[in-house]
């Protein structure tokens, strides 16, 4: 069942509790940004082209979706004067600390969600599954947002990177297309995938400026893709680093689950692989489920034990991965890292109401309030009531 969320940005209302070190006279000011339309990075970007800002001066906890309406806390280097009221975004002043804003400071999100288009049949089901999670705690997958970057045909460009397989990760970067994609610039992007190293028939296609520059290049230089792929700016590396190590962190809780749990699963099919959710728990495999942390794959990872260590093997060596190749990363504009996180986690203050669905008539709307810690997506916590 594919779930109607986030029909309009009013659906999906993202709050970022912080706990902010605030002091009176800090070398960083914080705002609480609001929005909707935008996604967190580009509306920083505008914000450092139009106020003539630095985009490294800028600092943020997370990425909140485009597809919402979300408040957090972003954190400007030196500038406490900046007061900005537009119909899609604002940002306020709330004060000054001695450090940028980070992902550390974060200490939940509070969601209130629209599902629409249900019949009262699956309404009566999702309610019946909301106990669970709350007694049992839910899987901590990175959802499907995660994935944008994903080629279903081509792979991770990460991956690529790992492997040196140069030529394919600039065919990645330069050939993907993506739902999102207008209509010229998906079939631009099909002829550079049919054409790939014809460059001069490439370069003859190419519209923006990327496209140009990275053609003539190869015009003269035919061989030479990780030039090319050094000119990736960091956060656009980070984001398709990221991408990837959270896919093989999906597989390798995928594998806990499977090694745990006995009893039949229920699973949700995803961008980039499926979710497996499971039912009740023994009170055994929930305390090792909670207290579990599984590390993001990259240079030094800590194991919790055995099973996670070989789980953890498994799922790269089935990708084609040494651990070894996370520190020999050819490009230095970002770089994996490898941190914990948790296995599991648990829903708080969930409630819900029913009511008539204004926009698909005759059926009805499912609004849900709850909170998860940072990181966490509330997506999945759906996908595990409708699944």
């Amino acid at each position: 069942m594919r779930l109607k969320i986030k029909v309009k940005p009013e659906d999906f209302i993202v709050e970022e509790i912080a706990e902010l070190p605030l002091v009176k006279n800090g070398g960083h000011a914080v705002y609480l940004l609001k929005k909707k339309g935008w996604g967190t990075l580009e509306l920083l970007q505008k914000f450092s082209r139009e106020l003539k800002i630095p985009l490294k001066d800028f600092s943020h906890g997370a990425r909140k979706d485009r597809h919402a309406l979300t408040s957090q806390y972003i954190s400007i280097k030196g500038r406490s004067d900046i007061k900005l009221n537009e119909d899609d975004y604002s940002l306020f002043f709330a004060g000054c600390m001695n450090r940028p804003m980070g992902p550390d400071l974060i200490k939940e999100n509070k969601f209130e969600v629209v599902v629409r288009e249900l019949t009262d049949e699956k309404i009566g089901a999702a309610k019946a599954e909301m106990e669970n999670p709350q007694r049992w705690g839910c899987p901590n997958y990175f959802d499907d947002q995660r994935f944008g970057s994903f080629d279903s045909h081509q792979g991770f460009l990460a991956q690529k990177l790992l492997k040196q397989e140069f030529n394919g990760a600039l065919k990645i970067y330069l050939a993907s297309v993506f739902p999102e994609d207008r209509k010229s610039e998906r079939e631009r992007k099909e002829f550079f995938f049919a054409n790939w190293k014809n460059w001069e028939l490439c370069l003859k296609e190419a519209s923006t400026d990327l496209e140009k520059k990275a053609f003539s290049f190869l015009c003269r230089e035919p061989k030479d893709f990780l030039e090319l792929l050094m000119e990736i700016p960091r956060y656009e590396l980070a984001a398709f680093i990221s991408s990837y190590q959270s896919f093989l962190w999906n597989e390798i809780l995928r594998g806990v689950i499977k090694n745990v749990i006995l009893a039949p699963l229920k699973s949700y099919r995803g961008a980039a692989g499926e979710y497996l959710f499971y039912g009740d728990l023994d009170e055994r495999n929930y305390l090792y489920l909670k207290d579990l942390n599984i590390p993001m794959p990259g240079p030094k990872p800590e194991f919790a034990d055995e099973l996670i260590k070989s789980l953890y093997a498994q799922v790269l060596e089935d990708d084609g991965i040494k651990n070894s190749m996370f520190n020999n990363l050819k490009l230095r504009q970002a770089f994996f890292k490898s941190f914990p996180r948790q296995a599991i986690v648990t829903p708080q203050g969930l409630t819900f109401a029913v009511s008539d669905d204004d926009f698909y008539h005759g059926k009805k709307k499912l609004t849900l309030s709850f909170s998860l810690p940072r990181g966490s997506y509330a997506t999945i916590l759906i996908k595990r009531f409708f699944c």
